[in-house]
């Protein structure tokens, strides 16, 4: 992958007077560092080398404006460090929130592939590091820069056959700096994979603890985390390994740079081309284009960090939704509920099978459908086509006569309450969850959604009400008063078309009645779709479409279909056995 420098570029644009200002600052502080040898080079040479009368008189001047000198340069690297830092933070916020903003546009088939820890790494990890790189990448590069310039030209200047001889080295050092450069780029590249390996190991195994704890399976996830740390230590052991060769190589390089300079310097005293004022310049600039040497091969690893850190976010925003709104997409203002399934196929990315196969199915406004079949006949996937969390492979789905995707994707979904098995809530208040249905809500609408969800009651028991913490994913819920949330959540919301996707299967029978209480008062006048296993619970479904790997193979009421004594009436008995 290239590395996109514009797009980089691009995120200095907001920030482009101050991070100017900075490097102006910068070009203070090198100039004024640059300095200092040339003073020192005029007291031992000029100076003390002259008039000794006048001598003291012109060290105390220099002294002062050497104090000046420091205190412009301290006040530069003030600001520097200051506000440079907090311009590299800025940036780095600006990244992460653009990355967070575009992954909530990526669509299901996406996360259907990414891991979770993965996607963690790249918002905090790699954007961490991101931060440092733009605040020290130009503006370190410019600083030294300066320096190595200045500091060539002067010594030059001193010294042309001294300055070429050091100079002879560095062709050798940029090229063993950039083979080593491509091996740490990859060693830290596959850092970032090992460390995102190790984050959702660590967030799997915390997410599902309840889980470990109940298999006693401690020791098991122990082993599953130390395999994933061991599999990062040997990555950082390998990068420690190119860091050392790396930093050693050019310290060995800097070495015979001095060396030569010492030797050949002392040589040229002798034949009197040059004095010792001058040679301890010459080793003094000499440390200023060292300088800028170490420095930068300490700043390797930064920059490849952030280098590797940028290339993974762009892998990112890169990414196209596989789900996209038209041009001319269509905003709903009113929805009536007919939906229109016309000759459907899908099958999911890289999977070679279809799910559905030129499937038709008609849902009348207001009309209570129950999808019942064995599992993996492609239900939810069905119910799943109409908010377009997938599109369809061939065919269509259509709202009220038009075409799902010729639709804005928020004005749908908007339309179309979701209530699922596995419910999902967020860590904080009560309140804030059944709000999550419509932020726009007041605390009189969100109690009201809640005693129509028969919530009420169970939410004034707890010890703050509407304002209780529940916990991570509500976990001081059971599982009855956690779906009946998610049932006041979609009343609150009050969309025309309503999917009930298992929405009672996982609860007790008590659990299981008062949800279904809950459920009939929001399915009255939306057009709703209930996927159910038990049976049981949607004797009274307008109509139950029976869906299995063959597609639609039977239609009809409760007892049309037992009368059939077909798929439908096999289903029932055999659940009715199991319950006996």
């Amino acid at each position: 992958m290239r590395f996109p420098v514009k797009r980089f570029l691009s995120y200095y644009k907001p920030y482009l007077p101050l991070y100017l200002t900075i490097l102006a600052c910068d070009f203070v502080v090198s100039a004024v560092t640059l300095v200092f040898p040339l003073l020192v080079r005029y007291i031992t040479k000029d100076v003390l080398g002259g008039d000794l009368s006048t001598a003291l008189h012109k060290v105390y001047w220099i002294g002062g404006l050497m104090l000046v000198l420091v205190a412009v340069q301290n006040i530069g690297n003030y600001f520097v460090d200051y506000k440079g830092h907090e311009v590299g933070a800025r940036m780095e916020s600006d990244l992460r929130s653009e990355l967070f903003s575009h992954m909530q546009k990526l669509s299901f088939s996406f996360y259907d592939k990414e891991k979770t820890g993965q996607l963690m790494s790249r918002i905090t990890n790699d954007l961490l590091l991101l931060a440092e790189l733009f605040h020290h990448g130009p503006e370190d590069y410019v600083k030294y820069f300066i320096r190595f310039v200045g500091a060539f030209v002067i010594l030059f200047l001193i010294n042309a056959p001294l300055t070429i001889a050091v100079f002879c080295f560095l062709p050798f050092l940029a090229v063993f700096a950039l083979y080593f450069n491509k091996v740490l780029n990859k060693a830290l590249r596959r850092n970032k994979e090992r460390i995102a390996d190790v984050n959702l190991q660590v967030e799997e195994s915390l997410s599902g603890i309840r889980v470990v704890k109940s298999f006693a399976n401690e020791r098991v996830e122990i082993e599953k985390f130390d395999r994933e740390n061991r599999r990062f230590f040997d990555s950082r052991k390998k990068t420690y390994q190119a860091e050392a060769y790396f930093f050693n190589g050019v310290g060995t390089f800097i070495q015979l740079i001095t060396i030569t300079v010492i030797i050949f310097g002392s040589a040229i005293i002798v034949n009197h081309a040059l004095d010792l004022a001058d040679l301890i310049t010459f080793l003094l600039y000499i440390s200023f284009m060292i300088e800028p040497i170490q420095q930068l091969s300490h700043m390797s690893t930064q920059f490849q960090e952030g280098i590797t850190g940028f290339q993974r976010f762009m892998e990112i925003m890169n990414l196209k939704p596989a789900i996209e709104n038209k041009p001319n997409a269509i905003t709903l203002s009113e929805v009536r509920g007919a939906i229109e399934f016309r000759q459907v196929s899908f099958r999911y990315e890289n999977h070679l099978h279809h799910v559905l196969v030129n499937l038709s199915l008609r849902v009348q406004p207001g009309e209570y459908v129950a999808l019942v079949g064995p599992s993996g006949a492609g239900k939810t996937t069905l119910c799943s086509l109409i908010p377009r969390f997938y599109d369809v492979t061939n065919g269509a789905v259509l709202l009220d006569g038009i075409d799902v995707r010729d639709m804005d994707l928020q004005s749908l979904r908007h339309h179309i309450g979701i209530v699922q098995q596995d419910v999902y809530l967020f860590a904080g208040t009560v309140m804030e969850n059944i709000r999550y249905g419509n932020p726009a809500a007041s605390d009189d609408e969100i109690i009201m959604a809640a005693k129509r969800a028969h919530a009420h009651d169970f939410i004034m028991s707890l010890p703050n009400g509407y304002h209780s913490e529940i916990g991570q994913r509500g976990v001081k819920l059971s599982g009855g008063q956690k779906q009946r949330l998610s049932i006041a959540r979609v009343f609150l919301k009050n969309p025309p078309v309503l999917i009930l996707d298992e929405a009672t299967s996982a609860l007790d029978n008590r659990s299981e009645r008062v949800v279904k209480e809950s459920l009939e008062s929001l399915a009255k006048g939306r057009t709703t779709l209930v996927i159910a296993h038990r049976l049981s619970t949607i004797r009274n479904a307008q109509r139950i479409v029976v869906l299995t790997e063959d597609g639609i193979v039977e239609q009809g009421t409760h007892d049309v279909l037992l009368a059939q004594d077909g798929a439908y009436a096999r289903l029932y008995s055999m659940q009715f056995e199991l319950q006996v």
